[in-house]
């Protein structure tokens, strides 16, 4: 009985939400027709994807900084990106925190870090986005809008595939494997594939001589940046998983598969999920 009701308790509070915080038809039909990457979506999961970003606005508090005018279409057009990678896992993924701060453009961030010796230095950088441990995530609006699938740049999934990977502590590029969604894919299959790709980019990107460094970072899908650390890696990929699949599937074809069955899903429709213990 216990279970019961907490069962319908949790059904009438995610009906309260669906209802209270329903999004405009005309408002979602446009912000889908702005973002082409959303286009492998079939009418059902587009019906789940609506959901699942009603559900998700719901759960979340948005708030914008330097005087920025927080309006509708920008909670949608976030939170729908936000909710792509989890479509076909859960929102539970996103536990655990509520903010989502939305700057005009690119911010400074500061942060303290310890080199090898011991030596702690105050460094500061320019970000289009930043995902904290526990705390929000904070987006340019700028950069949040260049979605046209040109590339594989998405600031939004960058972002939130860094608080999926944090769901086991640190973002390491080793996301957590759940058996429910992801078995038979286990921590060695992961590893095996994805270690090996990351040190293969890295070998790649060392190799790339100071004068052609320029027509790299134009002409490479994944960029540079990824080599920084597995956890780039593990996001700036995802974002050609879901921004640029075909492309990416046909230059990394083994890392394409794995994110697949990850995020189980399969933009490219290259049969990725059509293996054992895959639904």
């Amino acid at each position: 009985m216990a279970n019961f009701l907490a069962r319908l308790i949790s059904g009438n509070r995610r009906e309260r939400a669906l209802r209270k915080h329903a999004i405009d038809h005309t408002l979602w039909q446009n912000t889908l027709d702005r973002l082409p990457f959303f286009g492998h979506l079939d009418d059902a999961e587009r019906a789940r994807l609506r959901e699942c970003t009603t559900l998700f606005i719901a759960e979340k508090e948005f708030s914008t900084a330097h005087d920025l005018t927080l309006t509708d279409a920008m909670i949608v057009a976030i939170a729908v990106q936000a909710c792509l990678p989890v479509l076909n896992l859960s929102l539970e993924l996103y536990r655990g925190w509520v903010g989502v701060i939305v700057y005009p453009g690119e911010f400074v961030i500061r942060k303290t870090v310890e080199d090898e010796a011991g030596v702690v230095h105050e460094i500061e950088h320019d970000a289009s986005g930043e995902a904290w441990e526990g705390g929000p995530v904070v987006l340019s609006w700028e950069d949040a809008q260049m979605t046209g699938g040109v590339d594989a740049y998405n600031v939004v999934i960058h972002e939130f595939a860094h608080k999926i990977d944090m769901l086991n502590g640190e973002a390491d590029g080793h996301p957590p494997l759940f058996r429910r969604w992801h078995a038979p894919l286990d921590s060695n299959a992961w590893n095996n594939v994805f270690d090996h790709a990351y040190d293969h980019f890295c070998a790649q990107v060392d190799a790339v001589p100071a004068r052609r460094w320029g027509r790299f970072e134009r002409d490479s899908l994944i960029d540079p940046y990824a080599a920084d650390h597995p956890s780039e890696f593990f996001a700036v990929c995802s974002e050609a998983l879901f921004v640029q699949p075909v492309a990416f599937e046909q230059e990394y074809p083994e890392l394409y598969r794995l994110l697949a069955r990850y995020y189980r899903q399969d933009p490219a429709g290259v049969g990725a999920l059509d293996s054992p213990g895959q639904h």
